[in-house]
């Protein structure tokens, strides 16, 4: 059966990979974006998720054109890096602001519907870096940290509406994000995995629809890293 998915910053990367892995198994898939020309094939929604009324109105176009979401995969996320010392104010919150709180407004308006639906899927996008650390990161790896302890307070939460809520940490991904570093940096990076080599995006879509999947149904609260070992044991 075809249901009503948003994939949030679904417009390249991971993201845009997720949104295809939906779509090819049927499903009505809706993405939104911040800037730029959005991919054809989905329901593209500019959107601005540290905006709760641009939020609003996302929400109401997506269920004007496809149906209330069934499945919601929050994955839009900013990176400000930047040793501690250097590290701004305003560098620290706006982070905060779209990786968590972002996250928090999306979940939120989703949960609307799929509590009169007594059910629903909720797919959250952290990182190995969430679980792990990594110097200079310590804005994005404190967003992605708490997506956990967000996840797993909605599955308790929830889980009596038959509303499940996981996450998916990837490690390093084969993006346009991470082709920007040298050679050299790409080396250093892969050393520390034991897979020896970066995930594909649609590797980790995989992950995020097998959650959204009937097979996944008794599965919550559950974290499921997508890294090549790289943080086993976190």
């Amino acid at each position: 059966m075809s249901r009503s998915v948003l994939v949030t910053g679904g417009n390249r990367g991971i993201g845009l990979a997720i949104a295809r892995a939906f779509a090819e198994a049927g499903d009505k898939v809706a993405i939104t974006y911040r800037s730029g020309e959005p991919p054809a094939g989905f329901l593209a929604v500019k959107c601005d998720i540290t905006d709760p009324e641009q939020v609003e109105q996302a929400y109401k176009e997506i269920e004007e054109k496809q149906g209330a979401v069934e499945v919601l995969v929050a994955n839009a996320g900013i990176t400000r890096d930047q040793l501690l010392m250097r590290m701004s104010e305003e560098d620290f919150s706006a982070v905060l602001d779209t990786n968590l709180t972002g996250t928090f407004r999306v979940v939120k308006r989703a949960n609307r519907a799929m509590l009169r639906a007594r059910k629903g899927r909720i797919v959250l996008i952290s990182s190995v870096v969430g679980l792990m650390g990594a110097a200079g990161q310590a804005n994005y790896a404190a967003s992605k940290a708490a997506l956990v302890g967000f996840a797993r307070s909605l599955a308790r939460e929830l889980g009596s509406r038959n509303i499940t809520v996981n996450v998916v940490a990837p490690g390093f991904v084969d993006t346009d994000m991470t082709r920007v570093l040298s050679d050299e940096q790409r080396e250093g990076i892969v050393k520390q995995v034991p897979l020896a080599r970066y995930a594909q995006p649609e590797e980790v879509a995989a992950s995020v629809r097998f959650l959204a999947s009937d097979e996944a149904a008794y599965i919550t609260g559950a974290v499921i890293p997508v890294d090549g070992g790289l943080g086993m044991g976190h």
